[in-house]
């Protein structure tokens, strides 16, 4: 059963709220986030990546990088920025992109149950990518980016958050990428709960979106108890930040493909290749997907249509995904991509960005493209039903949660060290 607990969050002011919210920490390269600081002095992108305040050749990953981090931090909580609940509560959080809707509620999670599996998982991490953020966790003492969780739709719990929504919003804006960001609290002894115990009865969540978030969270975590051997187990360092989606409200969009080169084959010969296991029919404008088991295809300026065959096509929770198809059957055997995770010949585009992008990078440094069926909903949890994990790079989750609207620290106050 979830463990689904309310916390005293640390938020900006009213006021500031539009200034500070910002897109999480990893969308950014090292040089976008240098750009999407300046002249935004309140962005707490600046927090999340810290080198951003130091020169360009700085070493990223420094100690002193990471106490800027804590120090600026600090400083928009004194300076009033940041402002601190009184009371444990809950937040629903709406977002809304192109007129499609999603309604979350921000809560924090128990580490046992990432432990436990009773919070499921779908893909495997890196440790180097935890260790950024397990450092920055730890030294700002805060939980700043919430991990997004799923969970399977349950109607008492949606009457819960529609009827806190009738309340006025705390939030209400659109950031500048034309999201429309709306917050409510839900407070109140009775209210939460009731909000507890339906989470209760829900048997399983599901990492969306931030596996190594949610990784180093509960690493830093399990250190704070090895460091307090005392710990009653009510603190906060034992639970990390979430926004807790229904199923059914959230969209997954294709994650694309680029390949750098056809892997010393000539077209014909990788056509003919291709061939056997996919029926190629050229198209003649960009082409997206409409069904599971089609992928587009860009190559020399055309764009074909992919079909699997019949014979590699399965039930498997995990070889039937489509990413798992296209990697088994085209980019492993003929295109010599064996770990995706590690060759620098394949980059993975996000569908946000469109096949226009594709065809700039086909133009620019890679061969060919694979634009992708996005993989749904049902197919993610069935596969962390399965206990199984998908290969890399098989969802993306638009919109994307903003980062400083909702602070955990990891002690009672915002004083805690």
């Amino acid at each position: 059963m979830a463990i689904v607990k309310p916390f005293y969050c640390i938020r900006p002011a009213a006021e500031a709220v539009s200034q500070v919210a910002a897109l999480p920490y990893d969308v950014y390269s090292r040089a976008e986030a240098r750009e999407a600081v300046a002249g935004k002095q309140l962005s707490f992108l600046n927090i999340d990546r810290p080198e951003t305040q130091f020169p360009e050749d700085a070493d990223m990953y420094s100690d002193k990088v990471y106490a800027q981090a804590r120090k600026m931090l600090d400083a928009r909580i004194a300076d009033g920025t940041f402002i601190e609940d009184p009371e444990e509560c809950y937040y629903i959080y709406q977002l809304t992109m192109e007129g499609r809707s999603q309604t979350g509620l921000v809560a924090c999670c128990s580490i046992d149950d990432y432990l436990s599996g009773t919070i499921k998982k779908h893909e495997n991490t890196r440790e180097e990518k935890e260790l950024d953020r397990i450092r920055h966790v730890d030294v700002t003492n805060a939980h700043t980016g919430p991990i997004f969780l799923a969970y399977r739709e349950d109607r008492a719990l949606s009457r819960m958050v529609e009827k806190a929504m009738e309340e006025e919003p705390l939030y209400d804006f659109v950031s500048e990428d034309g999201v429309g960001h709306r917050v409510w609290k839900l407070a109140g002894a009775q209210a939460v709960e009731a909000v507890e115990q339906a989470f209760a009865a829900i048997p399983a969540t599901y990492i969306a979106d931030g596996h190594h978030r949610a990784a180093s969270a509960v690493k830093v975590g399990l250190k704070r108890r090895a460091e307090n051997p005392d710990n009653t187990g009510g603190e906060p360092f034992h639970y990390f930040l979430a926004v807790l989606f229904p199923d059914g409200q959230l969209e997954i969009l294709p994650y694309n493909r680029v390949v750098k080169d056809l892997n010393g084959l000539d077209k014909k010969e990788f056509l003919a290749r291709v061939e056997e296991n996919f029926a190629v029919e050229e198209v003649g404008t960009r082409f997206s997907p409409t069904e599971k088991g089609q992928f587009g295809m860009l190559l020399d300026g055309s764009w074909y249509k992919l079909t699997a065959r019949p014979r590699i096509c399965t039930l498997d929770p995990v070889a039937g995904l489509d990413v798992s198809v296209l990697q088994d059957h085209l980019l492993s055997p003929i295109l010599g991509i064996g770990d995706p995770r590690t060759d620098k010949r394949i980059d993975f585009i996000g569908g946000i960005r469109g096949l226009k992008e594709l065809e700039r990078r086909v133009s620019l440094d890679m061969t060919v493209a694979f634009s992708m069926y996005p993989t749904s909903m049902d197919e993610l949890l069935a596969v962390a039903d399965a206990g199984l994990l998908m290969p890399p790079k098989s969802t993306w989750f638009e919109p994307k949660l903003r980062s400083g609207i909702f602070i955990h620290r990891l002690t009672n106050t915002s004083k805690g060290v």
